[in-house]
């Protein structure tokens, strides 16, 4: 039987769980002509959210065409323009808008190529000049407006871009987009205080030129129900108990509440008890385990030991209050900051930013349980 949990970003309608408010959000957002930024923490479900509205999009704008690209891996401006082509090409291999955007990037004399396992194209362009990758990419845009047919693009982990050699990166990408109409954009990412500083700060060329959607955990109710639906629906069930264990240990995060789901289903077991939940979670401690020491390896003994008191803290708000650097043997205030910057910039910790103040956490729940259990 085909397990429902599935832990890939997007799989189908009947297998993701709410953020309806949210797909709201972004289909006004469409409608209206606004481009929107989209903040979660890594792995809360930005993405699947993307996929989730492009399938809905399709179904109720069927003149729209998405393209969905992913820059984590890019490095620079080449990266970014060949990452994009290549998203094109993979969307629309064989449509019209496919057929004429392959016929137009011959221009730049591509090396075109086909990963021997998915299939999906590979494109190399030469440049001699940095001008040239402006041009290009200009260019692509160009085609894409000149299109009888709207466009939305969403650039997963849009902050990669502050990673590039090319500093006026931010200006050139709102320069181009600034006079596009026929194409929406939605600049998603993880790192929330530089898509923070992007869209929002003053002196930068994206400020104020988005509508900001931010994603949390979903509402505990609702991830209750859709659970429960999918056990029954598959003839299992599932004790109240352990399902209320499961959203607490996963902190309702969604991918690791999937993860731990997936796992849980895995089992076979008809009827699932708190006692098998927790051996599911033992289970996920020793598979990952060879990845939590690895950790460790590359932190100093004072970092290792900060991360060990943000878990046991669970959620840590006044870094330099004198009991928690006690407790914790962390030292001076100005320690415990330095070590804090350190394994924040390592994305090691998370930090969150409310009404109250900010608050941080280990970034991986599952690592986060790990420390908690262990020391």
């Amino acid at each position: 039987m085909e397990n429902p949990f599935v832990v890939e970003p997007y799989h189908c309608k009947e297998l993701f769980c709410d953020r309806e408010s949210e797909l709201a959000q972004l289909m006004f957002n469409y409608k209206n002509g606004f481009n929107t930024t989209l903040i979660a923490d890594r792995r809360m479900g930005k993405t699947g959210l993307i996929w989730r509205f492009f399938d809905e999009i399709k179904h109720k704008e069927k003149s729209v065409r998405p393209i969905y690209v992913d820059i984590y891996a890019t490095h620079k401006l080449t990266d970014f323009v060949r990452c994009l082509t290549e998203a094109i090409l993979t969307e629309y291999p064989r449509t019209t808008v496919g057929k004429r955007f392959f016929s137009f990037i011959k221009a730049f004399r591509p090396v075109i190529s086909f990963d021997p396992i998915t299939g999906a194209p590979q494109v190399q362009i030469s440049y001699q000049t940095s001008i040239e990758k402006e041009q290009t990419l200009k260019s692509i845009f160009i085609f894409l407006e000149q299109q009888n047919v709207p466009f939305i693009i969403a650039i997963d982990e849009f902050q990669q871009i502050r990673e590039y050699p090319e500093q006026n990166m931010e200006a050139i990408l709102r320069t181009h987009i600034q006079t596009l109409k026929n194409i929406r954009f939605i600049f998603s990412g993880s790192q929330k205080h530089i898509m923070a500083d992007i869209f929002s700060n003053a002196k930068k060329p994206f400020y104020a030129s988005t509508q900001f959607l931010k994603i949390d955990a979903i509402p505990k109710k609702i991830y209750v129900g859709f659970i429960n639906f999918l056990f029954e629906k598959r003839d299992r069930k599932i004790e109240p108990s352990a399902l209320d264990f499961i959203l607490e240990w996963t902190k309702r995060h969604t991918y690791y509440t999937q993860v731990l789901c997936n796992m849980v289903f895995a089992s076979e077991i008809k009827k699932i008890t708190l006692h098998d939940v927790k051996q599911t979670c033992k289970n996920i401690f020793l598979i990952n385990e060879s990845v939590f020491f690895q950790y460790r390896s590359l932190l100093t003994s004072n970092q290792w030991n900060f991360l060990i008191a943000v878990a046991k803290e669970n959620t840590l708000f006044k870094v330099t209050a004198n009991d928690f650097l006690k407790k914790y043997d962390i030292g001076t205030p100005a320690n415990a900051v330095r070590i804090l910057s350190a394994l924040v910039q390592k994305e090691l910790l998370c930090e969150h930013t409310t009404m109250d103040g900010k608050y941080y956490t280990v970034y991986d729940v599952f690592f986060s349980r790990w420390l908690e259990s262990e020391y």
